[in-house]
């Protein structure tokens, strides 16, 4: 779901809202009640809700699991290494 960045033109309040695509843009101020908000053009945020959005939700038992957050940016394995699969296969 998106979270989308919006400005108030009148007292310039910033918010974030996360909203739907298929909703309808936000209008109004809740700072100041004006019919004023724009929505301001910013980086992609999004959350991501739900099973599936992680790498060890996809491995099998016998598959090496690992943290990718946890994981020391002094590694030097390659990417491939920890499937443990040939690629002779």
């Amino acid at each position: 779901m998106p979270i989308y960045e919006y400005q108030c033109q009148k007292c310039e309040h910033v918010l974030e809202a996360l909203q739907k695509i298929s909703e309808e843009p936000l209008r109004f101020c809740p700072e100041c009640g004006a019919e004023e908000l724009k929505r301001l053009i910013s980086a992609p945020r999004f959350r991501l809700k739900g099973s599936g959005w992680y790498e060890t939700d996809f491995k099998k038992d016998k598959d090496k699991r690992r943290n990718l957050a946890g994981e020391s940016s002094s590694s030097s394995s390659s990417p491939g290494s920890a499937t443990g699969t040939s690629s002779k296969e």
